[in-house]
């Protein structure tokens, strides 16, 4: 699995945790169903969930007339994908900014990918 498809993944399964409250190990678990075992979705997942709180704050800081409880599930996760990549690995900035976007014009609606760029840009400047 590339990292592409394992960040796809990964976006699911927080999207699902978010909704449900899931321990990431089990979430990852019920997911893959013990297919595809991956090191760098593992590492997404479980570094989104251990570190949500200082995410979610970075991200609260950076949304301009909105708050957290009102983004969409589908933007709150993809931003604490990125956000996570950005503020805790080494992955290029660009490359975590593309992959977001990415995901949030399959995922999400027509607006997202410009929403999903306003706030990440935000955020590393």
């Amino acid at each position: 699995m590339n990292r592409h498809t394992a960040r796809e993944k990964a976006f699911q399964i927080l999207f699902q945790m978010d909704i449900n409250e899931k321990d990431p190990k089990d979430a990852i678990e019920s997911f893959l169903e013990g297919n595809d075992r991956n090191e760098f979705l593992n590492s997404v997942v479980i570094g989104v969930s251990e570190n949500k709180e200082e995410i979610d704050s970075i991200i609260a800081e950076n949304l301009e007339k909105w708050s957290l409880a009102r983004l969409a599930s589908v933007e709150r996760s993809i931003l604490r994908i990125a956000t996570y990549e950005l503020k805790f690995t080494d992955i290029p900035t660009n490359v975590s900014i593309n992959e977001a976007i990415e995901l949030a014009n399959k995922f999400g609606d027509e607006k997202s990918g410009k929403f999903i760029n306003g706030v990440l840009s935000k955020i590393i400047s």
